[in-house]
């Protein structure tokens, strides 16, 4: 049976989309949603850059609503932000494990167009490495 996963995040605009589509090159066969306390209007584009520098597209993804999903069962609900872990909801349906798994907001970078792309290269490849751990744990 497919493992259902939420992540989590406040905006949905950049770790959490990072996060699902690093797990779903990594195995197709999950159902990976993900989904913001309080979504932004659209996926933040240097979230969407970086992601295409390592060949995953994420460019058709759009923010979602927390609240679509309480009612759903998850194998996983996994919080990528300290605020989304603070506030996230209570889920109706069955979740088997909450996880915590945070990263900074690339999207609060400063600085020179390079510097901020290098803040979102660094946690692009911050949830590939702790993304592919937590499925190594899962899948052992």
């Amino acid at each position: 049976m497919k493992k259902k996963i939420l992540i989590l995040c406040t905006g949905n605009s950049c770790r959490s989309q990072m996060a699902k589509g690093f797990l779903q090159s990594l195995d197709p066969e999950l159902d990976v949603y993900s989904a913001g306390t309080n979504p932004s209007s659209r996926v933040h584009p240097k979230a969407v850059q970086v992601m295409a520098e390592i060949g995953i597209d994420i460019s058709d993804a759009k923010p979602q609503n927390v609240g679509a999903y309480l009612d759903q069962s998850f194998d996983s609900v996994i919080t990528v932000c300290d605020h989304a872990k603070e506030t996230c909801p209570m889920f109706l349906g069955e979740v088997k494990d909450r996880l915590h798994i945070g990263f900074d907001d690339p999207a609060d970078a400063t600085g020179s167009e390079e510097e901020i792309l290098a803040v979102f290269r660094r946690v692009r490849d911050e949830i590939r490495k702790d993304f592919t751990a937590f499925l190594q744990n899962t899948n052992s």
